[in-house]
């Protein structure tokens, strides 16, 4: 998928119309889940987390939008507010706490409420019956997955503050990080937002903020820093079997100044973690900033490269299918994109094969020719080396000085290199 650039089956297929019709029998296959598929790269994020000091994993989820009509809906449910029709998307990618480098995609859930809104109220419905348990399975999967890491941090948004994660999950040396979804009532009396207003200023500090859309431009904002405990109080709605409160750390970061016209910064975080310096509470915002990895994973699967959302599959169980192989791709870019600076130390095995490897040696030494000026400053073979080749193929002039190569730059980047490789790959075939 990476190597065409397109979503459609047409496009895998290299215009052979019996390996379209044979792709789309493989998706339509009810033994063909989009959970496996999603899952079958976890081997090797285990083995990249192996010995690791923190890893973090990030989960959250996106709706993939598709284009439908009153007459062709192709089984696909609403999303949004009703206005759309789609997949939902829930992803969990693993990344390095310290160096920021995205180990790979551990697992997620992609669906369609094909059998259209629940009739039972949200809140009536048991934990188990909501869509909400995907926070809870995600949390589970990267537990039972990342064991051989010293520690793990599952980071998500607002919509993973949910009172039985908090119960039930953490552990020693699992911990989680979300941003608090609403004024929880505390054990002892009074909110958890009122507490949050009665905190001492710990510090403040100037931290670059990415880009949040096309009204929020990056932009540097001087934050200040408040953190203390809070026992938060079992929701009535719980079950009576879980503690009767949960205590856990607060940490909120508020933009007190912010630009004429912005929307100011406020986070209120809750997490496992123990806090006891302004240090370690910049440490937690820092994991919860990371977070914007796994948005620009959304972005790359369906603005910025693979544009998944224009495939033109006729039913939804293919569709769904078909979203978890994109996101399957897409997270090979990101692994790129995050090891570009090469401060991970990732080996590039861990991503291309050994006929890819061979072919980047060609296009290593291609470049080596050129001069001294544009050598590749990574070691031979690790991830940071290969990226650096990559990216000088999807346009990046490979300056320092230059903007760092983005997503896009990487993806095209891929394209070529696919096509250069497996033609690297049957140059000593023998035609008789």
């Amino acid at each position: 998928m990476v190597a065409c650039g397109k979503p459609s089956l047409r496009g895998l297929s290299e215009g052979d119309r019996s390996r379209e019709v044979r792709f789309g029998r493989l998706l339509a296959n009810p033994k063909v889940t989009a959970g496996a598929i999603l899952a079958g790269g976890a081997a090797k994020v285990v083995e990249a987390a192996r010995g690791r000091g923190h890893v973090l994993a990030i989960q959250d989820t996106s709706e993939i939008n598709f284009s439908t009509t009153k007459e062709r809906r192709r089984g696909l449910g609403q999303i949004g507010k009703g206005t759309g029709y789609g997949v939902l998307l829930h992803a969990l990618l693993a990344l390095d706490a310290d160096s920021g480098a995205c180990l790979g995609l551990l697992g997620g859930e992609a669906w369609t409420r094909a059998d259209g809104p629940v009739a039972v109220p949200h809140a009536l419905r048991e934990l188990e019956e909501r869509e909400s348990m995907r926070w809870l399975r995600g949390a589970e999967t990267a537990r039972s997955l990342l064991p051989g890491a010293a520690m793990v941090t599952v980071v998500a948004d607002r919509e993973s503050d949910i009172y039985d994660e908090w119960a039930l999950l953490p552990g020693p040396d699992f911990h989680l990080l979300s941003r608090a979804m609403q004024d929880r009532r505390l054990a002892g009396g009074g909110s958890l937002f009122k507490l949050a207003a009665g905190l001492a200023l710990a510090d403040t500090a100037v931290l670059d903020l990415r880009k949040r859309g096309p009204d929020a431009p990056a932009r540097k904002a001087r934050l200040e820093l408040r953190f203390g405990r809070a026992a938060i109080r079992r929701p009535a709605r719980s079950p009576r079997s879980l503690p009767a409160s949960v205590e856990l750390t607060l940490v909120e970061v508020v933009e007190p100044d912010p630009p004429a016209g912005v929307e100011p910064l406020h986070w209120r975080l809750l997490t496992t973690h123990r806090v006891e310096t302004p240090e370690q509470a910049w440490r937690v915002v820092g994991w919860y900033k990371a977070r914007w990895a796994i948005e620009q994973f959304f972005r790359t699967l369906k603005l910025q490269g693979l544009r998944i959302e224009d495939s033109q599959l006729h039913h939804a169980p293919s569709l769904v299918n078909h979203v978890a192989v994109a996101a399957r791709a897409a997270v090979l870019v990101m692994q790129l994109v995050h090891s570009r600076q090469g401060q991970g130390g990732e080996v590039a095995g861990c991503v291309f094969e050994d006929h890819q490897l061979r072919a980047l040696d060609v296009l290593d030494r291609r470049y080596a020719d050129r001069g001294q000026t544009l050598r590749n400053p990574h070691p031979r073979l690790s991830l940071a080396w290969a990226a650096w080749i990559v990216a000088r193929l999807g346009g990046w002039n490979g300056y320092r000085s230059s903007r760092p190569p983005g997503p896009v730059t990487f993806f095209n980047g891929l394209r070529y290199f696919n096509a250069f490789a497996d033609g690297f790959d049957a140059k000593d075939v023998c035609i008789p």
